[in-house]
């Protein structure tokens, strides 16, 4: 299920089906795995084969205040049938407003039926399918200036249009999943489960274009486009109180200045609907075309796929697992008008193709998305921007023995395999015209080669050690693999199989009364890739009228360590009461420092670089993850079926995401390409620091309680989390934009900086409520 594009599963496309998926089987870390080899972080295998399910029927409503409001589910299951048929169909409802950020609405249906017929004793065929679409308002990092004036609930991608709240960015998922197994007992020891799956769907998010123009044909002929608008968005910086207080000794006026749009803010701080739909009606009473529009972005795959996996228990101390797979992908994507807001049509050229906001003369071409189809106006429903396709194919073998013997239990596998990805240009884009942008690109191929061995041994008393060791080459996600796929062909430079080497060693106790694992680990992770996208103003080596570029910043030879241990244990100190403990003290870091260059349709095919085309990124601390975390909590399991739990987390030693560009030689030198006349390398030090987050607690409660009423079990368990309310940030990254040392140290050095790192808060005090009847 994970996808090529990211390399990480779509969880929302299987959402809403917890009742029908309860069989999984996870396979921690790389350990053996019947089913496929897996990767570092572990696997995890649902099993929703209709004769499988338990027998019965489920039904029950949760109420929220996190993602959703609430939740309605109901499933039944007929267990196997006297005619060698089974069944299991689910339906489950989760809807909201909003979830604990402010107009993140919820609006998602699932649907799941599995049909399996036992044909004989050794033959079955499984059908299942499922279809979860669903639709969610999503929310964005905020400065601290943002949080301190509105706080966490806070998002500015809303606002009210007739009474209601409206959100800007609407996420949509509709990706149905089909799949037939057929299921082989050849005999007693050997079982072969062959099946196809096919997904297909679309996968879409919203924004709004605010580069609606008008063409308008000078005396001689010539094209002009006039029109655009700035950025509407109410946290865009030159409506921020900061903005006016740029200077270090701000005037009487720049202080009203800032008041004035502090109130505004505090008093309002939504997007402003009214005011787009006004200016694209005034726009179409004169005869012209929208300024702002709805905008999606739209990916529609279709995925066909084909697995075989054999399991033969070769003797009493042998098993082997084998499995052969097979994935064909055809990926578009696109940009659509989702709504033209008000206004009639919309001209498909890009206003920012001259730097002076008119495109005259040859300029004319450079501005269009497809010079194939010049000067196109589109409505809704049409495509425009861009469009292109991504073809991917990919195959691979995985082989893997597992031995059991009384003192040692242990397991080796490989698999290989190959994985190859192509790019087909649909328009041909004015930046980019021919070849670079229209019509089939390089195709990139890739080979997948893995190798695990691990085991356990059994020492004695309850006492194991268990180790595990793999080597892991794979091909870089699609994501990764293109600089900008949306408007040419142009691939990663010197892109590579990214190589995952890991060993872990656990000691393990078991008792009646305690479990405890104690566990050290060591992965480094090579080659890894990385494009990101953002406006940036301060590019060395040009002039001060072209500085500024919307850029994709291009890492490659990225590498990470990861070391660290972690301990849980927990103890039945009662029949009833059980204590656990857990701890997890790792140490992540980036361990090279990377290649570093910048594509832009501003630059053609060039690539910027900077010195060296290093950027200095080694023993920073990756980010996305508290790195030391720890639990104490307690169990309470009453014999008349109710119970309860509390635990208290500390987590800390979370990092900002540090940008590229700042930490390269850009970062020193001034547009003339000289290092600043006035550098200071303690100061730049003290600049470049990476943000470490604040520690924090959380503490969080479970209970629960059921009763057998008749042949029905009734019962409910709620869940609170952060108790107390604890403001905690979550993640975050840094800005781009003023990227040199005399820009960025000054930007910092306010008090309320116009471009500090941007954060992702985490929730305050939320409970989820889940009441269910089974029978």
């Amino acid at each position: 299920m994970n996808k090529f594009s990211t390399g990480r599963p779509q969880w929302t496309q299987w959402g809403g089906l917890n009742d029908i998926q309860r069989n999984r089987t996870l396979s921690m870390n790389t350990h053996a795995n019947e089913f496929q080899f897996g990767d570092l972080a572990g696997t995890t295998n649902i099993d929703m084969r209709a004769s499988g399910q338990r027998k019965g029927g489920r039904v029950s409503f949760a109420s929220s205040n996190r993602s959703y409001q609430g939740r309605v589910m109901g499933s039944y299951n007929s267990g196997i049938l006297s005619n060698g048929w089974s069944y299991s169909v689910l339906m489950s409802r989760r809807f909201g407003e909003e979830g604990f950020q402010d107009a993140t609405l919820y609006d998602a249906n699932s649907f799941s039926a599995s049909v399996e017929k036992q044909i004989n004793d050794k033959h079955s065929l499984n059908f299942t399918g499922f279809y979860t679409p669903n639709r969610r308002g999503l929310s964005n990092a905020i400065t601290q200036e943002v949080e301190d004036l509105k706080g966490r609930r806070y998002n500015p991608e809303w606002g009210y249009q007739n009474g209601d709240k409206r959100n800007v960015r609407i996420r949509t998922i509709e990706q149905p999943v089909f799949m037939l197994n057929h299921y082989w007992d050849i005999n007693e020891n050997i079982s072969l489960n062959t099946n196809v799956g096919y997904q297909f769907g679309t996968l879409g998010t919203t924004r709004i274009d605010n580069g609606g123009t008008r063409r308008i044909q000078g005396p001689n002929g010539e094209d002009t486009y006039i029109g655009g608008a700035r950025n509407p968005s109410r946290v865009y910086w030159q409506k921020l109180p900061s903005y006016f207080l740029q200077d270090p000794n701000p005037t009487t006026t720049d202080l009203a200045n800032a008041y004035t749009a502090q109130q505004a803010f505090l008093e309002d701080g939504q997007f402003d609907w009214n005011a787009v739909y006004e200016a694209n009606l005034n726009n179409a009473i004169l005869g012209g075309n929208s300024t702002y529009i709805l905008k999606e972005d739209l990916v529609d795959d279709d995925l066909i796929q084909f697995n075989s996996v054999l399991n033969a228990k070769l003797n009493d101390r042998i098993t082997l697992n084998a499995s052969v797979d097979y994935r064909s992908l055809n990926s578009e994507n696109y940009a659509e008008v989702a709504d033209l807001l008000g206004g009639q049509q919309f001209l498909d050229i890009d206003f920012f193709a001259d730097e002076n906001t008119q495109a005259i003369g040859s300029a004319v071409d450079v501005a269009q998305s497809d010079l194939r189809n010049p000067n196109r106006l589109v409505v809704e429903g049409d495509r425009y921007k861009y469009n292109y396709e991504i073809d991917v194919e990919e195959y691979n073998a995985f082989a893997q023995a597992q031995f059991q013997y009384d003192w040692v239990d242990f397991y080796v596998a490989g698999k290989f395999g190959q994985t190859t990805y192509q790019r087909t240009g649909l328009y041909e884009n004015g930046y980019y015209p021919g070849e670079q942008s229209f019509g089939e690109g390089e195709e990139l191929s890739f080979d997948n080669l893995m190798t695990k061995i691990g085991g356990v041994f059994k020492v004695k008393g309850g006492h194991y050690l268990d180790v595990n060791a793999t080597y892991i080459q794979k091909a870089p996600t699609i994501r990764n693999s293109y600089s900008n796929p949306r408007q040419n062909n142009m691939v990663v430079e010197d892109l590579k199989e990214v190589i995952s080497t890991s060993a872990d060693l656990s000691y393990i106790y078991r008792s009646p009364i305690i479990q405890a694992r104690l566990t050290g680990y060591y992965t480094k992770i090579e080659d890894e890739t990385n494009v990101g996208f953002y406006f940036t103003e301060d590019l060395t080596g040009f002039n001060s009228d072209n500085a500024s570029a919307f850029v994709q910043e291009v890492m490659t030879g990225i590498d990470r360590q990861h070391i660290g241990a972690e301990l849980g244990i927990e103890a039945q100190v009662t029949p009833t009461i059980k204590l656990k403990a857990a701890g997890a003290w790792g140490q992540h870091t980036y361990d090279s420092n990377p290649n570093l260059y910048l594509t832009s349709q501003d630059f053609g095919t060039q690539k910027i670089r900077f010195g060296s085309g290093k950027t200095a990124l080694k023993d920073l601390k990756v980010s996305g993850e508290s790195q030391q975390a720890y639990q104490l909590g307690f169990e309470y399991r009453d014999p008349n079926f109710w119970n309860i739990g509390i635990t208290s987390n500390y987590y800390s030693n979370a990092y900002v995401s540090p940008s590229g560009l700042v930490d390269s030689e850009n970062f020193r030198l001034d547009l003339d390409n000289q290092e600043f006349a006035n550098f200071d390398p303690d100061i730049a030090r003290q600049t470049l620091k990476q943000e470490k987050f604040d520690d924090y607690f959380l503490f969080n409660a479970i209970g629960g309680k059921s009763w057998k009423v008749g042949d029905y079990y009734i019962g409910f368990f709620a869940v609170i989390n952060n108790i107390f309310g604890e403001n905690y940030i979550t993640g975050g990254f840094e800005q781009s934009r003023k990227a040199n040392y005399q820009n960025r140290t000054e930007d910092l050095n306010r008090d309320k900086p116009l471009f500090g790192n941007r954060y992702f808060f985490g929730r305050g005090t939320t409970y989820y409520l889940n009441v269910y009847v089974r029978f």
